[in-house]
């Protein structure tokens, strides 16, 4: 990286260094591991020689750290993939159900966006569109972490909420669904072909929502629509239209890309006689049951948590890693 001419080409440069990120990420758990080994053979031959029980809570806390070190490269084994080192785009679409479901859409953006910060991940809110009442009516965000797109895709499909409405005077029980897109951001590696002036329709509009003096008053918003498949794209979190219009490409090529991939899955799914992954808006993954009982349960996997409440505060983990090792025996 301290090369003369590196950083010449930015986006080149970038890719590197984003490569070579992921290659630490696998190298220094492996070296972790080694070491640790090494350590754990001196303390046990220390214990043998001198009798002393001393180490041995030296040796039980190696030991575990070293466990809780293999597990975590058990999951990155299960994302082997070129785009789960990736960064993430995560779109939330409200369902059929009104301020319900609106509501509902907005309470899913704040679970990932817990969850986001109980890892310490970088999030940027790209497109946000507001529900009459209240909630909203789409979001979408960019997640940047190790491995952000290995966790979370597992999360594409129909999330389902069953709850007392407060938004019902009579104090009944409804049913709301929103719907989880995640597509990779591979940046320049997606190999995906794309005419800009062909294959895209460009349209600019006004930003929504509090977005201060200037973002509200021009066309700096950019959407986006790919002819041939229909799918459409859109940004508007930036002040500067080619700032959008450089997002939203972005954007356009990472779901054209797991187009492409899932397109691919079903391909192989059905020469193995199985099923491929159902895609945005498919079937219901995880059902959220807050009345009469209180539980959440993964619709794939059957894992299930009694307690909603850390659920939607961003405790996600036991989920998605339950979902990384079903994917393993389902593939």
């Amino acid at each position: 990286m301290g090369a003369a001419g590196f950083w010449d080409n930015q986006e080149k440069a970038q890719g590197l260094v984003n490569e070579m990120q992921q290659i630490q990420l696998v190298i220094k758990p492996l070296t972790e591991l080694v070491e640790g080994a090494e350590d754990l053979e001196v303390l046990m031959e220390f214990i043998e020689e001198e009798g002393s029980e001393d180490s041995i809570p030296e040796l039980s806390a190696t030991a575990a750290r070293l466990e809780s070190t293999l597990e975590h490269l058990e999951l990155q084994a299960m994302m082997s993939a070129p785009e789960d080192g990736s960064a993430a785009y995560l779109s939330i679409q409200a369902g059929e159900g009104g301020t319900d479901s609106s509501d509902w859409a907005e309470m899913l953006l704040r679970m990932y966006l817990r969850w986001c910060e109980r890892r310490g991940f970088n999030v940027e809110l790209l497109d946000r569109s507001d529900a009459e009442e209240a909630g909203i009516r789409s979001a979408t965000i960019r997640i940047e972490g190790d491995y952000a797109y290995g966790y979370l895709k597992g999360e594409t499909g129909n999330h389902r909420l069953i709850r007392i409405s407060p938004f019902d005077s009579a104090g009944r029980r409804h049913t709301s669904f929103a719907a989880i897109d995640v597509s990779p951001d591979m940046g320049e590696i997606a190999e995906i072909e794309i005419s800009w002036d062909q294959d895209v329709r460009e349209d600019t509009y006004r930003a929504s929502g509090a977005g201060g003096q200037h973002i509200n008053k021009t066309d700096s918003a950019i959407r986006l629509t790919h002819l041939e498949s229909g799918v459409v794209v859109q940004c508007q979190n930036n002040r500067s239209q080619h700032k959008n219009r450089a997002e939203a490409r972005k954007m356009l090529k990472a779901k054209l890309f797991q187009i492409a991939q899932e397109k691919r899955d079903a391909e192989l799914a059905a020469k193995r006689g199985g099923k491929s992954k159902i895609g945005f808006g498919g079937q219901t993954v995880r059902n959220y049951v807050l009345h009469p009982e209180q539980y959440v349960k993964d619709a794939r996997t059957g894992y299930k948590a009694g307690n909603p409440g850390p659920i939607l505060d961003g405790d996600l983990d036991g989920f998605l890693e339950a979902f990384l090792r079903w994917g393993m025996t389902e593939n």
